[in-house]
Parts: C-alpha cells; structure tokens; sequence
C-alpha cells in the first residue's frame, strides 16, 4: 500500500480507497485512520444538511465510522465506490435519525394531549345512567300490565318473542302488538324521537 505523502500541504497519490477497505475489513487500524481521513468530513457535511444539529451530526457521523469499521467486509467494489457505499450509510443513518425524534417528538405530544384532557367522570357517568334507569322505571310504570310485562321479559330477560308468547299464554301476533305498542309509549314517553 502506498503512503498518502504530503508536500507542502497537498495530498500525493495514495492507495485506492477500495484498497483501503480491504485492508480495514481485515482490522488494519492504520488503514482505518487512512480511510477516516478520507471520508469523515464529507459524512460530517452530508449528516449536517439533514439533521440541521451540529452536535447530533458529530454523534450520528462517528455512528457511521464505527458502522463502516465493523462492516468494511461487506464492502462490494463492484457495487460501487467506497465514497458511495459510505455515503448512503451517513445519509440512511441520518434519516434514521430524523425519523426518530420525528417520533419522540409526536409520542411527546400524544402524552402532553393525554395529560391535558380530563379524566373520565365516572360520578357524572353513574349518575346519568342512574336518572335514565329512573325514567325507564317511571316510564315502565306508565304501560299497562301486559305491555310492561312483554317489554320485560323480551328487553330485560332477553327472551325471544316466541319465549314471551308461551310464558304470557298469549298468541305471538298479541306479543308483537303489545311490544311495538309498549315501546312506542316508552319512546314517548322518554322523549326520544323516531
């Protein structure tokens, strides 16, 4: 491997950076400085555009030199250039990144949503259910007998109409009659329209 020399500041010709990663896929950490050299300031700049946030662009940067140390042997030069393979992993690394404080940040507001909405009610639930069972009750009572009992057994007993017809005695048209009936009183009754 050829030595990057410098003279008077400019870089000479140096090894092929796909010869660089060979040597760091086989843990050369010469190499691997070689290769940070090369390609960490323009991860750093790529990682930047997208995050917008000089120090989580140093931290996710550094996350992607660690990622290239432990993959360099995944590196394929027919798949294309080092330069390449390193930048898609800075910029998928750095969407990854955006995508996940994208989602802190609505789990945040979900929770900050959560603690601004009021608990249930549960008293004001129990006695609403509690005023509406009253009514039904004072309504029930404004039906005549056999109403009454048809609406019980067929809507608190659940028994089908069938089943109300034979504990009632009655034929199953009556059944019906007194049902629609009865539940037409109640619905008035209840103030509840059609």
């Amino acid at each position: 491997m050829k030595e990057i020399a410098r003279i008077g500041g400019a870089p000479q010709r140096g090894p092929e950076l796909s010869d660089v990663v060979a040597l760091v896929a086989g843990g050369d950490q010469d190499a691997f400085a070689t290769l940070y050299d090369a390609v960490a300031g323009p991860v750093y700049g790529l990682v930047l555009k997208v995050l917008r946030d000089p120090a989580q662009s140093e931290e996710v940067a550094q996350e992607v030199m660690v990622e290239v140390w432990r993959t360099a042997t995944r590196f394929r030069p027919e798949q294309g250039s080092v330069m390449t393979w390193v930048m898609t992993m800075a910029h998928r690394r750095a969407v990854d990144r955006v995508r996940s404080e994208e989602a802190a940040t609505a789990r945040e507001q979900r929770n900050a949503f959560r603690e601004r909405t009021p608990d249930y009610d549960q008293v004001s639930e129990e006695v609403a259910v509690r005023l509406d069972s009253e009514q039904v009750r004072r309504c029930l009572r404004g039906l005549s007998d056999l109403q009454r009992q048809a609406v019980t057994l067929a809507y608190y007993h659940g028994y089908t109409h069938q089943e109300v017809a034979a504990t009632l005695s009655a034929p199953l048209g009556t059944v019906k009659t007194r049902l629609r009936d009865g539940l037409i009183r109640l619905r008035d009754c209840m103030g509840v329209s059609a």
